[in-house]
This record gives C-alpha cells, structure tokens and sequence, in this order.
C-alpha cells in the first residue's frame, strides 16, 4: 500500500506539463478525496525524487554525462575531415565529394530533433539517450568499415540522426535538474560543448592522420568513445523529466498495491489521449510557422546558423591558410587551438555574465527580464567581425602564422557569448513554444553548417582566402545591431508576439 504522505495531484489534460509545471501543481496540497485520491504528484516542494532537488553531486554528475556525450556527437561531425586524404584515395572520391561525408552527418543532426525532441516528452529523457545513443554506437561501424562510398554517406547521415538526441534534448535536461536561476552557468556549460566539439575534432583527428597509418583510426577513436558514454548514461544517468517521474513513481504505487488502486498522473492520461505520430506532425509544423511569425526569431536563428556555418568552413580554410607556412597534418590540426582557446576564455567569463544577469533583477519578481541574457551576444556581436577581419588581412604567407590565429581566438569568443545568449534568451522569451524555438534554431544552425564546406574551396580560390573571410566579416557586421535593437526594445516586440511569455 502506498504511504499516507503520498501527494496528491490535481489531473489537467491541457498542453503537456513541463516539470516545472508539474511541481507546482504538486506542490499544494489538494483539498477532495475519493476520486481525485489516485493523481500522485510530489511529497511537498523537498521531495527528493524531484529532479529540481537532487544534490549538487548527483545534478553535476548528469550534467557532465550529457555534456560529454554532446561532445562526442559534435566531434563525431568533424573528426572526419581529417581522413579526407584517405577516403579519397581508398573509396575514389574526389575532394568535393569527399565533403559530403561531413555534410551529410550534419544534415542527420539537423533533421533528427524533429523526431527525438517530441519523443523525449512523452517517454522522458533517459529512454531517448540510451537508445538513440546505442544507435549512434552501432551505426558508427558501417561507416568505420565503409568499403564504398554509398555505405559511407548513408550511415553518416543516419550517425548523425541517431546522435542528434543530445543536442535537440540535453538543454531540456539542464532546465529538468535546475531553477531558473541557476541555470545560467549549466547552460553556458551545455553551450561549451556544442562549439567545443566542432573545433576538437580536427586537433585529434589531425594528430591520429599524422602518427598512424590508418585513416579510419579516427572513427574508431569516435566509437569506442560513444561505447563508454552508453555505459555511463546507463549506470549514473537517471530520469529527469519531472513528469515521467511522477509517471513511474504511479506505475510503482500500483505495483505495490497489488492493482487495488488505479494511482495515474495527468501526464500519463495526457498520453494515453495522444499519439507520437500526431505530436511529431505538429511539432513540424510548428517550426515553419514561428520562423514566419516570429521575425526576431528568425533573425536569431539566422545569426547562429551563420556563425556555425562560418565554423564549419574553417574546416576547409584552415588548411589552405595554414599550409601556406607548411604545416604538417597535426599542425593544422593544432591550428583551431585558438578556437580551444576562445572556448575556455569564454566559459570563465560567464561568471562575470552571470553577475550582471542577476543585477538585472527585477526587484518585484526577483527574475531578470529575457533582455538580461543579451549582453553577452552585444560583447559578441562585435567581437565577431573584428576577428574574422584580423584573420582575413593576416592570412598571407609573409604574414606570420599567429595572426590568423589570434583572430580566430577573438572570434570564437564572439560566437560562444551569441550562442550562449540566444538560446538562453530563446528559453526566456519564447517558453510556451521553447522546444519549437530551441529545434527551429538547431534545424538553420545545422544546415548552414552542411552546406558551408560545400563551396568553401571554390570560394577561396574565387575570391581568395583575405576575399573570402572578409566578406563572412561584412555579412557579420550587418547582425552587430541585433542585439542592442532586442535589449532595447525586447519588451514591445515580446507585447506583440503571439508565442512569447
């Protein structure tokens, strides 16, 4: 029988509950009997099977599984190109074609969130992450055993859809496990791994091309990597969607009570009057429909894809820049530890962001207002052009190599405080429709960075390496007054909005 102490919930059959949602509800105690005795919620607001109330250790622990296993998905995207030279020389592609083995793995991410996100809120978090993730596992031997380049192409792409879990659910996992007041450094560290990853992947992969003969030593590094993540997420990551914990905490109550009573909660009944299908059709058609009427989502969503775009091109650019000075392969590998570099400099700054942010209280509500999260992305808006410019006029031979390193460190430090601030100002501001936002944004950024590499040598050679990042320097420039114009004016344009909170 189940404990007295058990709560009681209050059954809505609305929208699906986020966890946060859930736990207020949950939080009062309800006030009928009889049949309202079967809605199981929290044991008040210290509940320890919360997600929102697990210790720190355990909060960081999960978070440093999911992170990790980003990481590994996004280094997954790049690794490859330092086995270009071998997969044109054993499966006979040229070096455009080569390129779609890259492309193609990114396009999977950008089209698997469409399918993993709806999943993950009717099944919760850890379902989706074991098997997407052991799926992700297995499919990364056809590609490393790849004998042609159909097999290569075809489970790259379903790699990358596999492995899209992470990125289209890991931030809904952060706002599971944290209040939103504290969810501004485990998100800064979620978005760390989703630029890390990219840049990370061409300095190992460039060391494992120069010290072994075996180009496709690099996918093997990656699979036994993904293997390891399996077994942590499986042993030392839990469910956190509050929801699906209220769903499995019933589901045990009536286990115990040996079917006697019926204990159920409003998102389970939610569920069994839904299907996935449906709610994957929606969901799809939601994205289109706020990128029409959301113009400042749009332009966000742009600006992200731009700048990843413009990371994904690196990978081509890199190496005609740097081979200017006879780098070797682990050189140019080396290359993006300016990109490192940024990275890192731009985490340590987030306590500084995270100072401000909470200045910006509103003295009411406690809460700062969504235009709090800009300030990082007014930092980055300029710091962005003026790296790609010092990149662009140092990118010659007489030059010495450092220079386009420099300006590829301020660069990224640029890119890191507009990421970090449009997704979590995306969260803020959009929240009733956040996972469409956050997936319409995911969707842009991937296929921009599918498509750059594709004309990134035609593009030097037209307009030669200084042309090229020049004009990414000037298409940057026009998105400097973007965030000013939001922080200024966010709060008329949020009055206006159909879909903000």
């Amino acid at each position: 029988m189940p404990s007295d102490s058990t709560h009681i919930e209050r059954p809505s059959l609305g929208d699906i509950p986020r966890s946060d949602d859930v736990e207020k509800s949950a939080a009062s105690p309800s006030t009928s009997k009889g049949k309202e005795d079967r809605y199981v919620g929290w044991d008040g607001d210290d509940d320890r099977d919360n997600p929102l109330n697990f210790p720190k250790w355990k909060k960081y622990t999960i978070l440093g599984i999911v992170n990790l296993s980003c990481l590994n998905v996004t280094c997954d995207s790049s690794v490859i190109a330092s086995a270009y030279e071998g997969i044109q020389k054993d499966l006979h592609a040229s070096p455009e074609v080569s390129i779609l083995s890259l492309s193609l793995f990114v396009l999977g991410l950008a089209l698997g969130p469409l399918l993993v996100a709806p999943m993950s809120e009717f099944y919760g978090r850890r379902p989706i992450y074991l098997i997407s993730f052991l799926a992700f596992f297995l499919l990364g031997f056809p590609v490393a055993f790849a004998n042609n380049l159909p097999v290569l192409f075809i489970f790259r792409f379903l790699t990358g859809f596999a492995g899209s879990a992470f990125l289209s659910v890991a931030g809904g996992t952060v706002s599971d496990l944290f209040k939103p007041k504290e969810t501004f450094l485990p998100m800064a560290a979620f978005t760390c791994m989703t630029f890390l990853g990219p840049v990370l992947g061409p300095v190992y992969g460039g060391f494992i091309k120069q010290f072994s003969s075996q180009w496709r030593w690099t996918l093997w590094v990656q699979t036994i990597w993904s293997f390891l993540a399996i077994i942590a997420i499986f042993f030392f990551a839990p469910e956190t969607y509050g929801p699906i914990v209220l769903v499995n905490r019933a589901r045990r109550l009536r286990r115990e009570s040996g079917g006697q009573h019926d204990y159920t909660t409003s998102h389970e009944e939610y569920m069994a009057t839904q299907s996935v299908i449906n709610t994957i059709s929606v969901n799809m058609a939601k994205i289109p429909m706020l990128l029409a009427l959301e113009p400042m989502l749009t332009i966000l969503c742009l600006w992200c894809a731009l700048h990843l775009g413009i990371i994904y091109l690196f990978f081509e650019f890199f190496p005609l820049v740097f081979g200017l000075h006879g780098f070797n392969d682990y050189q140019e590998g080396l290359s993006f530890l300016g990109l490192l570099v940024a990275n890192a400099i731009g985490f340590c700054s987030m306590f500084f962001w995270r100072n401000r942010f909470l200045a910006a209280a509103d003295p009411k509500t406690g809460m700062p207002p969504p235009e709090a999260r800009l300030q990082p992305a007014m930092a980055g808006a300029l710091l962005a052009p003026v790296g790609l410019f010092i990149f662009a006029f140092t990118a010659y031979e007489n030059v010495h190599w450092i220079g386009p390193i420099i300006g590829s460190t301020i660069y990224g430090i640029g890119v890191l405080y507009v990421f970090f601030s449009v997704f979590s100002y995306t969260v803020a501001n959009w929240r009733p429709v956040a996972a469409s936002a956050m997936g319409a944004n995911s969707m842009l950024r991937c296929c921009f960075a599918a498509g750059f590499p594709l004309f990134a040598v035609q593009m030097a050679h037209r307009l030669s390496n200084t042309g090229a990042v020049a004009l990414l320097a000037g298409l940057n420039c026009l998105m400097v007054p973007v965030p000013f114009v939001l922080y200024k004016y966010g709060p008329k344009i949020r009055a206006k909005s159909r879909f903000t909170s």
